[in-house]
């Protein structure tokens, strides 16, 4: 056993016990003690109206405290222990009054989106704070991609990468008829055709340049001419005036770019 201390309740509830609560107040108080602002400290919570004299356990009478303010207020009431700045205390009192009204909605819509995905195919759901205790416990570091990994129950995880593809949504380009100026004026006729030689803007070639100024090997989004000179945005730079009878495609333009 874990803890040999445990006693009543405490046997009906798991490591997560609370977890939820802790994550909703540091995200609600800016994660600083709310007596003194105090950053990068070890923060309790704490009753603002104490449980010595009837306050109860509801999140809107719960706070974030350091150490030493917790101490020093005890079991004063709030309007006593902040009695010489009546500024703070006031902003406290409001804030604790105040949801988080961007985590309500986004709670409302998921749950409404877990009813409908349910009656299409089997689906489970994880919390934000579950996410967090998971990779925590595996020792990950905090990215995107390893969080979606930690949603839910997960025991263990085997990472078969540390650089992960990263894709990005960037549409399928413009519908202007014509290029313009800064003061949006017409400066330039925009053809209807799209693909010229095959390739068409956005798509992604390797170019092996074996004559002219631009020997060498280029991998990267094309930017097509009619003329068949092409342009090649690489990782070191923007590559002008390579032939497209160098250029091979290797992935076609489908509204996303993608790199590691």
């Amino acid at each position: 056993m874990q803890n040999a201390e445990i006693d009543g309740v405490e046997y009906q509830q798991g490591e997560l016990a609370g977890y939820e609560c802790r994550e909703y107040l540091l995200e609600k108080w800016g994660r600083k003690c709310a007596y003194c602002e105090k950053i990068g400290v070890p923060l309790q919570i704490e009753h603002i109206h104490a449980k010595a004299k009837g306050g109860s356990n509801r999140v809107s009478n719960l706070t974030l405290s350091c150490e030493g303010c917790n101490t020093k207020k005890g079991v004063k009431l709030i309007d006593e222990f902040l009695k010489k700045d009546p500024s703070r205390l006031e902003k406290i009192k409001r804030q604790a009054k105040q949801p988080l009204k961007d985590v309500a909605a986004v709670n409302s819509t998921r749950w409404a989106l877990l009813g409908t995905l349910k009656n299409i195919l089997p689906t489970t759901t994880g919390t934000g704070g579950q996410t967090k205790y998971n990779r925590t416990r595996l020792n990950l570091p905090k990215e995107h991609w390893l969080d979606a990994c930690c949603v839910g129950e997960v025991e263990s995880i085997k990472l078969l990468t540390q650089q992960p593809l990263r894709i990005k949504s960037n549409g399928w380009g413009t519908r202007q008829m014509c290029g313009t100026d800064r003061y949006g004026f017409p400066t330039r006729h925009r053809e209807q055709k799209q693909v010229h030689f095959g390739f068409r803007t956005g798509d992604i070639a390797k170019a092996i340049v074996t004559s002219g100024k631009k020997v060498g090997e280029y991998v990267g989004r094309v930017l097509c001419r009619k003329t068949g000179s092409f342009d090649i945005v690489t990782k070191l730079g923007r590559v002008a005036g390579v032939s497209h009878r160098f250029c091979t495609s290797i992935h076609k333009k489908d509204g996303y770019s993608y790199g590691f």
